[in-house]
């Protein structure tokens, strides 16, 4: 925006600790990533702001998550696409905490958080049965669930967990901390 201050004290430092975050690398192959699954040329993050081709993107996971979209350089209709990308993500499965915010994007403010929400998209989408795309992130964690028998459980009552530690025998039996505190009242 062309009317904007810079920002000053507190307001520059918070900014300065954002832009420290973000990873040229890792933005390029974010780009690739929405190039490969949407099919149109995402050269940086401004292309994105209009939300067309993340509404794209996300509709190539989720078939009918996002329900309209549209080109247009109306900007409360940009703004309208992003928060229709966010909702469909939501619908995808991504967490509240792994989207961002219009804001971010839009104007700029977070770009970081935009970039690990598109991480998080792809991580959601390679773990979906038959995806042939590129790898993005780390792997979805998988649920490791473990079954124990009650003798197994009951074993595990009586065993001194490691986190407890040891004094190695030592007490606080005729332990001296020096003179009781003393307390005086003035008079007055």
């Amino acid at each position: 925006m062309a009317n904007q201050v810079r920002p000053m004290g507190d307001t520059r430092y918070i900014a300065s600790k954002i832009e420290s975050k973000r990873d040229p690398e890792l933005e390029k192959q974010c780009c690739e990533f929405i190039e490969f699954h949407t099919g149109e040329k995402v050269n940086a993050y401004d292309d994105l702001k209009n939300g067309v081709i993340l509404c794209k993107l996300v509709n190539t996971f989720s078939p009918g998550a996002v329900k309209k979209c549209e080109a247009s350089s109306a900007v409360f209709k940009q703004r309208a696409n992003l928060e229709a990308f966010i909702n469909g993500c939501k619908i995808f499965g991504l967490k509240d905490q792994e989207v961002f915010q219009v804001n971010d994007l839009f104007e700029g403010k977070n770009l970081p958080q935009f970039t690990q929400c598109i991480i998080a998209l792809a991580r959601y989408a390679q773990s979906q049965p038959g995806y042939n795309g590129p790898m993005l992130g780390p792997k979805q964690s998988e649920e490791n669930v473990r079954e124990f028998t009650q003798d197994q459980l009951d074993a595990g009552k009586h065993m001194i967990g490691l986190q407890m530690g040891s004094n190695k025998g030592a007490s606080q039996a005729g332990g001296d901390f020096g003179r009781p505190r003393q307390v005086h009242q003035e008079f007055k």
